[in-house]
């Protein structure tokens, strides 16, 4: 009885074991290879034992808020050519000089550089230093390039917006700060801001990216 049991054998099977599930995955814990040998759906190995393929998001463009403020007027020099350059490359940009007048200027008679750079200064027959409450004249044409710069920041148009002496308008009360702080905490993604000149109040230092002091 013991020798039939030791020379009984079971029969061979022929060809390779059948793999459950094949076809859709299933029971193995691992997804079907692709046909064309590539990466899987979910991210796991190449069925080759190739490395994984990386997913890579596009980089998306960043804007800066800039402040550069000295303890003297005239601080835009240090950044103008800066914005000439950006023009000549190709950029979009606004300068907007909110206290210097003498050119009679205003949103009409703005000047272009390269094509692509708008000077902006207000329609005053001089530069304004005193209060705003002395000259309603030079009240209305510093808001009315404060309007415009506003109205170009929204559009989303533009690369880079300069912002002189900002700070000493709101300081002498030619705009209000609640409205230019809401303002540019809300620019669009993009856009670089430079602000430049004295008398930066606390609320726009605190929304700058980078902040420059200058000295003589």
């Amino acid at each position: 009885m013991t020798a039939s049991l030791i020379n009984h054998r079971l029969p061979q099977r022929q060809g390779p074991l059948p793999h459950h599930g094949a076809g859709n995955g299933a029971g193995n814990g691992v997804g079907p290879a692709r046909a064309d040998g590539g990466a899987r759906a979910d991210g796991g190995a190449r069925a080759d034992g190739g490395a994984p393929v990386a997913l890579r998001l596009a980089p998306q463009p960043e804007g800066l808020l800039q402040i550069h403020t000295a303890p003297y007027r005239g601080s835009v020099a240090t950044v103008f050519s800066q914005a000439l350059r950006a023009a000549g490359l190709g950029s979009q940009v606004l300068v907007s000089q909110f206290l210097k007048g003498g050119a009679e200027q205003g949103v009409a008679g703005s000047l272009w550089l390269c094509g692509r750079l708008q000077w902006l200064r207000p329609d005053t027959p001089h530069c304004l230093t005193g209060p705003a409450s002395g000259d309603p004249e030079a009240l209305e044409a510093v808001r009315q390039v404060w309007a415009y710069s506003r109205q170009q920041l929204e559009l989303g148009q533009l690369n880079l917006l300069v912002l002189d002496e900002l700070g000493l308008a709101i300081e002498l009360g030619y705009l209000a700060a609640n409205e230019v702080t809401a303002t540019l905490a809300q620019r669009p993604a993009h856009l670089d801001v430079i602000v430049t000149g004295p008398a930066m109040p606390p609320a726009l230092m605190a929304l700058a990216d980078q902040v420059t002091h200058l000295r003589r």
